[in-house]
């Protein structure tokens, strides 16, 4: 990858990427580009809220329940009336479009990337 900014272990280290899961989703229509609210639980009883432009692979129904990866210690983003508290983490396809980076068994809620 040309062009790519080389960081240190430690700067590595300071990115929080955690597992939660999806425990509520809506429609988030104030977006400008079409996206969902999420609700992730990312374990010890906290309850994150973020905005996702994930709606062309996946439907809501399939989202609930998730297991997804967040980026846990961003300051808060307002993205129009949601405000964001993490980040949920995943690839663009060849058009641009996100598929979320999952775990391929159940974690725990807050287990952290390791």
């Amino acid at each position: 990858m040309t062009g790519q900014k080389t960081i240190t272990f430690d700067d590595f280290l300071a990115v929080d990427l955690r597992v939660g899961t999806v425990v509520r989703v809506e429609d988030f229509p104030e977006a400008h580009k079409p996206a969902y609210k999420l609700w992730v639980d990312i374990g010890g009883g906290e309850i994150k809220k973020s905005s996702a432009q994930i709606t062309h692979h996946y439907r809501k129904e399939e989202l609930l329940n998730k297991q997804v990866l967040c980026v846990t210690n961003f300051p808060p983003r307002q993205i129009g009336p949601v405000q964001s508290e993490v980040l949920v983490c995943g690839f663009y396809d060849e058009n641009g479009h996100v598929i979320l980076a999952v775990p391929d068994k159940t974690a725990p809620n807050g287990a952290k990337l390791g």
